[in-house]
């Protein structure tokens, strides 16, 4: 695995998306919810961090996939 460029909320994110026990996998994703929730607070006043904000973006959406498809959460976002 490369290293991670965010590690403060990529880590919790990254063993979100390779947990595969159903009950952990919850207790991962809202950890990595709220890893990424503090970080958008801390950075929220700077206007830069823009590759970070973009990463962000994408993982808060691969984690909403993976709540939907894994955990059966409905899907807030239908296309």
């Amino acid at each position: 695995m490369s290293e991670l460029r965010y590690p403060e909320w990529q880590k919790p994110y990254q063993e979100a998306l390779l947990e595969t026990d159903k009950q952990q996998l919850e207790a991962k994703i809202h950890f990595a919810e709220w890893k990424i929730f503090q970080r958008l607070q801390t950075i929220s006043a700077d206007s830069d961090h823009h590759g970070e904000r973009s990463a962000i973006a994408d993982a808060v959406n691969a984690l909403g996939v993976l709540k939907r498809d894994a955990l059966n959460y409905p899907d807030w976002n239908p296309h």
